[in-house]
């Protein structure tokens, strides 16, 4: 007898995204069997508690399985092979949205790894030992923007295929490169990797919430393409909709917000403050705080193919912030008011902000600033440049903000992208175009064949033709540490196209693995500090 409804596996419920997909998934509990792995933590329990007592669940203390009403949860630990294999027990879809994102993946790596690489890995294996779980279960990848790193004004415009190049000191970008990689990789028959940009929650609280300096690493000249919560919740939700014949399957995309959620740094920390009625970011810091280069963020030219598929844009910026309004919380819309109302509450209160912000950007070991004070020549020479630093210790009035429309270049992917078949001779273009070589004498048009690969440093490995070509991954071995992009650029045409617009072509820059070990636990001291 054919089952009424899919049972789908949803990982990450707790975070930002998983919850508003988790909540769209429980409006529709009358189509699909849900299951969650969760941590068995005090926040996690507590979240899904009331759902737990609606499905007559009778909530546990620690780690378990309960089971009620098409809601399982699974209190365990991704990282844990059993747990996962009984979370993905019976599946017929898994969207994972579970991910250990930055400042907390640079704080604690080895968290980091556990989450996006072993429990990638978990998935994975437990997929393909359900029967026929490999030609049958649907499996949906969350990647990140982060994967493509700095991508400053005139390469700001990304498409999927562009060079993959984790910014220096990124271990949350490396580990989310490995575990997509993982899945491009894999036998199975449904999959899809979708590369989530900029997710702004629409909890103004929640937003602001994160006290840390990974806000001043965004270079001041930034510009993004972001994405609200409820949108991309809407669009993990509508992937349960995709038929397997469809020819969604087996494919990356970028999924940003679209034209209406494109914003430049500047103006988006003014809309930000400016719904406390603050008169926004040059009242409350100095463009010297700001990191110079090496971060993330861009506008994607095809962000669109995902939302014809999905169907999720409904939020530009104004109904983004109209939102966050909406949501103030009374104490909020209280200062909110007297901001508004009063010049001296106003001042008062951006003085009060500017200092807590100079506290956090002197003192805190992951800020930009402290790394000038404290002479952190690595740190310094990943996130600056003469020029970056000369124009930030300049002032405000001497910082503009970048026009929407400012130009920029379509990055050659190193074969001829109009062609409806490739052949063997095109993959040995755009192996030579990334400085290396397809080892493989034949091929038979299949992009999802494993061929054989050398990158310009005689590293050989085995790869997908869809992989390298249209997904922009390349050499495993030099992607990762030590991060010495200033000598892989010169050999790499394909690299060099994402590097040399932010760096000399007479740097020398190498970075250990053991240089992200300085911020190690920074949170926690600078939390002591205080």
């Amino acid at each position: 007898m054919e089952k009424t409804k899919k049972r789908v596996v949803l990982l990450g419920a707790s975070g930002t995204l998983g919850f508003e997909t988790f909540k769209l998934l429980w409006q529709h509990r009358d189509q699909y069997e849900i299951v969650l792995l969760l941590l068995p933590n005090k926040f996690e329990k507590k979240l899904f508690r009331t759902y737990e007592l609606k499905a007559g669940i009778q909530p546990i203390k620690s780690s378990g399985v309960v089971e009620n009403n098409g809601l399982k949860i699974v209190w365990g630990d991704g990282a844990a092979y059993k747990d996962m294999r009984e979370t993905i027990q019976g599946a017929d879809m898994v969207l994972n949205a579970m991910a250990y994102i930055s400042p907390k993946a640079d704080y604690y790596p080895e968290v980091a790894t556990a989450v996006n690489v072993t429990a990638v890995k978990n998935i994975l294996r437990a997929i393909q030992e359900q029967p026929h779980g490999a030609a049958t279960i649907r499996y949906v990848h969350i990647g990140t923007v982060a994967e493509t790193g700095d991508r400053l004004p005139g390469i700001h415009i990304g498409r999927v295929g562009d060079p993959l190049k984790p910014s220096i000191f990124d271990f949350y970008a490396l580990t989310k490169t490995e575990g997509e990689r993982l899945v491009l990789e894999s036998n199975l028959q449904y999959w899809v990797s979708l590369r989530m940009t900029f997710l702004m929650p629409t909890n103004f609280q929640k937003l602001i919430s994160l006290e840390d300096p990974i806000m001043f690493h965004m270079p001041l000249n930034t510009l993004m393409e972001a994405i609200s919560d409820r949108d991309a919740g809407l669009g993990l939700f509508n992937t349960l909709t995709i038929p397997q014949d469809s020819d969604f399957w087996r494919k990356v995309y970028n999924m940003g917000g679209g034209p209406g959620m494109r914003i430049d740094a500047i103006t988006f920390y003014d809309r930000i403050y400016g719904i406390l009625g603050l008169t926004g970011i040059r009242a409350i810091s100095e463009p010297g705080w700001y990191a110079g280069r090496n971060f993330h963020l861009h506008f994607f030219s095809d962000s669109y193919k995902l939302n014809e598929y999905l169907h999720f844009w409904r939020d530009d910026f104004d109904a983004f912030i109209e939102k966050l309004k909406d949501g103030l919380s009374i104490q909020f819309r209280f200062v909110s008011f007297l901001t508004r109302n009063s010049r001296i509450v106003r001042t008062l209160v951006e003085k009060i902000t500017y200092q807590r912000l100079r506290s956090l950007a002197e003192n805190h070991r992951n800020s930009p600033l402290n790394w000038i004070l404290e002479q952190s020549k690595q740190r310094i020479s990943a996130f600056f440049n003469k020029e970056a630093t000369t124009q930030t210790a300049k002032g405000w009035d001497k910082i503009q903000v970048v026009a929407l429309d400012h130009p920029a270049i379509e990055l050659d992917h190193g074969y001829d992208e109009s062609k409806a078949h490739l052949e063997l001779n095109d993959l040995q273009q755009a192996a030579a175009f990334r400085g290396g070589l397809c080892l493989s004498d034949a091929w038979d048009g299949d992009l999802y064949r494993l061929l054989t690969w050398q990158c310009a440093f005689g590293h050989q490995f085995n790869a997908k033709v869809y992989t390298i070509l249209k997904a922009g991954h390349w050499c495993p071995v030099c992607v990762k540490p030590p991060w010495n992009y200033d000598e892989v650029a010169r050999k790499n045409p394909f690299l060099a196209q994402v590097w040399y617009p932010n760096h000399a072509i007479d740097e020398e820059n190498r970075y250990q693995e053991d240089g992200i070990q300085d911020i190690a636990g920074a949170d926690t001291a600078y939390r002591d500090l205080k």
